[in-house]
């Protein structure tokens, strides 16, 4: 059921002196991008009629038809608490379309959609509730951040250790104001690192939240002089920033993953769902963890998986099953970083997931052994295979995957894979400050 009318819209504007409002939308890498408008053209933007070029978005389309337009979701309208209180801004998330009125294929939300459109043919909604993580650097006299944290803190930590702490709770209060029920909120793991966690929702609005809470963090980080990245490994030597997806599946108000009957108090929906997930999650590894840098983080030794396994209490593995049950009873997938597109990431794990519900599929048993300690000749005895170790690997399966072809097209696959794969090169090419320091001397 529809929050806002347009009625309901102009009003707001009104009454809230709204005097700029951002159309914002979202490109095939994770990136916001918006078009920006006055009052006077409201209107206009909610009968569709605001067009851009879409030549110039990375991964769109091309020159020869390049026109497209901007559909707001009048649901996602809300107003930056941080600007100011005279002549305010607000944002509407939009969907992309052609001249025509159809939806722009390459439109990461219209993929999102997509599937969750099928899901909700067999019955099914998908809520989502991710566990976003960043670190907190300290800034020059520019502004520009500098390779230092703000803090020694570790996990749980509080003031005087936790400096971040005034800054992590600033955007808490940000959030709550643009309408997010924030979970819980704390120190991380390494000094400088922090985690905050906002309540589950539907699959569509999720995404949209975590485009929200990647800008609302950097911003509120740039106004205490700070500078947040999701980067997933920006230190070496310590654990990396990852943004854990914790998934389940509803009909008709009723969580389908809880079985109170099972001895793990499991459905069969939720194993056939676990068993989607891990027969797809090397093809799908390119999407959930889109950078070079990614595959600095899903290493050994630093709580990241790299062992394609599930679980209930071991937290090394892909997938773990959280203690609670009923109608909190989900599935936390380890390996995504919050560099993934939102609506790319969570539409690939529905769609792997659905395809272990629909074709019956049934894991391997859980385990709780401590699979670095095993050599790979006894991993490889137990069926247990690894996630890509480089985003060359991850983009060499995901070309020869029929899975990401259905998912994403085969022009929107073509464009991230290219890009994706010239990323790679551009790395590959570039002279570390590792090789200078290993090599320069010795050679």
């Amino acid at each position: 059921m529809a929050k806002y009318t347009k009625e309901d819209i102009m009003t707001l504007i009104e009454e809230e002196d709204i005097r700029f409002i951002r159309l914002q939308f979202t490109d095939i890498f994770g990136f916001v991008k918006n078009v920006a408008i006055t009052p006077s053209q409201i209107e206009k933007a909610m009968n569709n009629s605001v067009i851009f070029d879409g030549s110039a978005i990375d991964g769109f389309a091309r020159i020869e038809e390049s026109d497209m337009y901007l559909v707001p979701d009048l649901d996602s309208f809300v107003v930056f608490p941080w600007r100011p209180h005279t002549g305010q801004v607000a944002r509407l998330i939009c969907d992309v379309i052609r001249p025509d009125g159809t939806e722009y294929e390459g439109n990461p939300r219209y993929v999102l959609k997509r599937e969750l459109e099928k899901a909700r043919k067999l019955g099914f909604e998908f809520n989502v509730g991710p566990e976003c993580e960043f670190f907190l650097f300290n800034t020059d006299e520019r502004g520009e951040p500098v390779l230092e944290l703000n803090d020694r803190g570790g996990y749980f930590d509080v003031a005087p250790i936790d400096n971040g702490e005034n800054c992590r709770r600033e955007i808490c209060m940000t959030l709550e104001d643009m309408g997010y029920e924030i979970e819980t909120s704390h120190h991380e793991v390494a000094n400088g690192q922090h985690e905050i966690d906002f309540k589950y929702d539907e699959a569509l609005l999720t995404a949209d939240r975590i485009m929200t809470f990647k800008m609302v963090v950097k911003t509120i980080a740039k106004r205490n002089g700070l500078h947040a990245t999701f980067m997933p490994k920006p230190l070496y030597g310590v654990n990396g920033s990852g943004m854990h997806i914790n998934m389940s599946l509803f009909r008709n108000g009723k969580n389908v993953f809880a079985d109170e009957k099972d001895p793990q108090r499991l459905s069969d929906t939720a194993y056939h769902f676990i068993a989607g997930i891990l027969k797809y999650a090397r093809e799908m590894a390119c999407i959930t963890n889109p950078t070079v840098n990614s595959y600095k983080r899903i290493i050994p030794g630093y709580e990241a998986p790299n062992y394609i396994a599930w679980s209930e209490g071991n937290r090394s593995l892909l997938l773990r099953i959280p203690s609670e049950r009923g109608d909190r009873t989900r599935i936390e997938l380890r390996s995504p970083d919050a560099t993934a597109n939102p609506y790319l990431a969570l539409a690939a794990c529905l769609k792997a997931g659905l395809y272990g519900v629909e074709k019956e599929l049934v894991p391997p048993p859980s385990t709780d052994l401590n699979l670095l300690n095993l050599t790979q000749a006894e991993r490889d005895i137990m069926g247990i295979k690894n996630l890509p170790i480089s985003l060359r690997e991850a983009t060499a399966i995901a070309e020869k995957s029929d899975f990401v072809r259905e998912l994403l097209g085969v022009g929107l696959m073509r464009t991230y894979l290219e890009a994706k794969n010239d990323e790679y090169e551009r790395y590959r090419t570039k002279v570390s400050s590792w090789e200078v320091e290993e090599y320069l001397l010795r050679y």
